[in-house]
C-alpha cells in the first residue's frame, strides 16, 4: 500500500523545493553543475526547473550566468501580514515593558520592498517623547532602523535589498563607501546609536532581532529624548541596556 505521502506526490513540485532547500544552506550560490552533483539529477531536469525559479523571482543569476543562489521574494513573502502579525503580537508586551521601563517611545520596523515599513509602535508613558506613526514607511539608507537590518544580513540578501531601494521623502544620500563603513561600525557594536538624521537633538537606539542564522527580521528602535528638567530618568546607557534585553527575548535562538 502507497502511504498518505507518497499518494500525493508531486515530483515537480518536489525538484523545485529540493533546489530552494540546497541553495538555502548556501549564501554563495552554486552553479548548475554543483547543483546537478548535489541532486543527482539530469542537467535538464536542473535547467528547466532552475529557468522557472529565476523566471518567478525565487532564485538569482549571477550577471555572469554561472551561478546561482536564492532571492529574497522568500524572505518578503515570511514577512508578509499573518508572520508579521505573529511578530508584532509577540513583540508588543517586550515593547511595553521597555517604554515603561526606560521613559521612551518605542516602534519595530520590518524590511518591506526597499525600504522599512513600522509595524509595532508604543509611546512615552510620559509627557515627552518622539514616536513614529504606526505603518509609516522610513528609509533604508539614512535611519538606525536601515543601518541595522543592511548590517545583519548576508552580501547576497543586502545586495538585494539595496538594489529594491527607492528613496523616501526627504532621504539623506550616503555614498557607497560611507555606508559599508556604517554598517561595519553597526555589526561590530551589535547595534546602532546616533544622532537622528531626521530630528535635531534625538539619538535614535536600533537593536537587531535575530532569526536563528543571525540575519535581522526586524529591528527596535527607541528615538532618545534626554529631559533637562527636574525629572531625573533612565539615561542613554541604561535605555540602550534595556532595549537590548528586549531585542534579546525577541529574537530567534
Amino acid at each position: 500500500m502507497t502511504t498518505e505521502t507518497d499518494r500525493y506526490r508531486a515530483p515537480a513540485l518536489d525538484k523545485g523545493l529540493d533546489i530552494l532547500e540546497l541553495l538555502a544552506e548556501q549564501p554563495m550560490g552554486l552553479t548548475r553543475a554543483e547543483i546537478v552533483k548535489a541532486m543527482g539529477r539530469s542537467q535538464s531536469e536542473i535547467y528547466r526547473m532552475l529557468e522557472r525559479l529565476v523566471a518567478r523571482q525565487y532564485v538569482t543569476r549571477s550577471q555572469e550566468g554561472d551561478r546561482y543562489a536564492l532571492s529574497l521574494k522568500l524572505f518578503v513573502l515570511g514577512t508578509r501580514h499573518p508572520p508579521v502579525d505573529r511578530l508584532v503580537a509577540r513583540a508588543q508586551p517586550l515593547i511595553d515593558i521597555f517604554t515603561k521601563a526606560a521613559e521612551q517611545s518605542c516602534h519595530m520596523g520590518v524590511y518591506d520592498r526597499g525600504n522599512i515599513t513600522v509595524v509595532a509602535q508604543v509611546n512615552s508613558p510620559g509627557n515627552w517623547g518622539l514616536s513614529i506613526r504606526l505603518g509609516a514607511r522610513v528609509s533604508l539608507i539614512d535611519t538606525g532602523s536601515g543601518h541595522v537590518l543592511l548590517a545583519f544580513q548576508t552580501e547576497q540578501q543586502r545586495a538585494e535589498m539595496l538594489a529594491q531601494h527607492h528613496a523616501v521623502d526627504g532621504e539623506v544620500p550616503m555614498g557607497g563607501d560611507e555606508l559599508a563603513a556604517t554598517l561595519e561600525q553597526v555589526r561590530s557594536l551589535g547595534r546602532w546609536q546616533g544622532d537622528s538624521k531626521q530630528a535635531s537633538g534625538v539619538v535614535d537606539i536600533s537593536i537587531p532581532v535575530l532569526g536563528p542564522r543571525g540575519e535581522a527580521i526586524a529591528v527596535l528602535t527607541c528615538p532618545f529624548i534626554r529631559r533637562i528638567d527636574r525629572h531625573v530618568g533612565p539615561d542613554l546607557d541604561t535605555t540602550c541596556g534595556l532595549l537590548q534585553h528586549a531585542a534579546r527575548d525577541l529574537s530567534i535562538d
